[in-house]
């Protein structure tokens, strides 16, 4: 947490929002294809969470648009052969689930990762993470003029996690 007094008394992050444009077939990838748990909230909105408590509202929007690759969304893996081993199912899964704009698996902000997109528009990466996500990062404090795009992270990473 950081050390100043914030205007707002927050104290969790506990939600983002994703956008379906079929709820049935939506609900169907994230369970069958992607593992995630649902719950269903609405007749037009389900609630998504995996290994944790933050958790994604998705609500239906037919007229939806693509989500940008910035704003995209991470599930990750423990290694980069599981990184690889989910390529391979994406490829192989991309006609039926609706999958594309998919990127090869490279070496990016201390993580071995790649992209695709969900016939909703939504853009996920699957990436090599230990446990507790991007939590290490903070560990390295600021990182003022490397960013964290620095490929000695990946390093840095690695030696993190094992003390943890």
């Amino acid at each position: 947490m950081a050390d100043t007094q914030s205007v707002i008394k927050s104290k969790f992050l506990s939600h983002g929002t994703l956008g379906s444009k079929d709820l049935v077939a939506s609900r169907k990838f994230y369970e069958e294809f992607l593992g995630l748990e649902c719950v269903q909230t609405s007749k037009i909105s389900m609630m998504i969470r995996l290994g944790g408590e933050h958790v994604y509202a998705v609500v239906q929007d037919k007229r939806m648009g693509e989500m940008p690759r910035l704003n995209h969304n991470g599930i990750d893996v423990d290694t980069d052969g599981d990184v690889n081993e989910a390529y391979q199912s994406v490829l192989d899964g991309a006609r039926e689930w609706g999958l594309y704009n998919i990127s090869e698996p490279v070496e990016q902000h201390g993580t071995y990762s790649f992209h695709f997109w969900d016939r909703d528009g939504n853009t996920w990466e699957i990436l090599c993470n230990p446990k507790g996500g991007y939590t290490w990062i903070f560990d390295q404090g600021d990182l003022e003029g490397k960013g964290h795009w620095d490929p000695a992270l990946r390093a840095t990473k690695a030696n993190s996690t094992k003390t943890n």
